[in-house]
């Protein structure tokens, strides 16, 4: 059965007691997303005799659980360090973001995500997804209400896509321990892509980090004929 968390961080979700194990959901301080792998994946797996061990679970009960995790309720969040070794764990745990439709503040760290493209999160105005495997901007999700970005040590090789960012709110993105680091005048590049951005990697923004105008040299040709 499904009982309740003691810390309040945690009152939307709910554990299910271990069977054959004297832990109990109200004595766990650290809840990780977890939900077992369907019918299908067993089949494949060739462990039948698990579906033996698991009750059927009505509709009711679904529902009381749906009620219980309350995502879309869910203002603040941190879903770190997930260690999402499996495809179905993946799964499941997209399936929670999609529903965070009033999350505001979210971390996300360590999980080894690599693409969260389809997901959307409207009101988010704070994410951090440090220590994961993005390469691109293209793979973060739809944040257009984000204030504060964190991305440190991902595997961002360009600022290609960065632009896309420059209609959000955004005022400080940490891009530290990625390869774009090391690109030349990366600084400038990044605040002429975000002219509304106030602080990269922690530093405000400087007056050398604006890129200076553009000289144009016009060259008078003569022709001699």
């Amino acid at each position: 059965f499904f009982s309740k968390l003691p810390s309040d961080s945690f009152k939307y979700l709910g554990w299910c007691d271990i069977e054959e194990h004297g832990v109990r959901g109200n004595q766990l301080r650290c809840p990780r997303v977890r939900e077992g792998p369907s019918e299908e994946e067993l089949f494949f797996r060739k462990e039948e005799h698990t579906l033996k061990k698991r009750k059927q679970v009505t509709d009711t009960e679904k529902w009381e659980k749906r009620l219980q995790e309350n995502w879309e309720n869910c203002a603040e969040l941190n879903l770190s360090f997930q260690d999402l070794g499996d495809l179905y764990q993946v799964e499941n745990f997209k399936r929670i973001l999609r529903r965070l439709i009033r999350v505001e503040k979210l971390w996300l760290v360590d999980n080894s995500l690599t693409d969260l493209s389809a997901i959307r999160l409207p009101r988010c105005r704070e994410l951090n997804v440090n220590k994961n495997h993005f390469t691109a901007f293209k793979q973060l999700p739809k944040i257009p209400q984000i204030q504060h970005l964190s991305l440190a040590e991902n595997n961002i090789t360009s600022l290609s896509g960065i632009s896309d960012f420059r209609h959000t709110p955004l005022e400080s993105l940490i891009l530290k321990r990625n390869p774009c680091e090391f690109q030349e005048r990366y600084r400038q590049l990044v605040f002429s892509s975000l002219p509304n951005l106030k602080t990269l990697d922690g530093i405000p923004k400087l007056p050398e980090d604006c890129s200076p105008p553009e000289v144009r040299i016009f060259y008078r040709m003569c022709t001699i004929l």
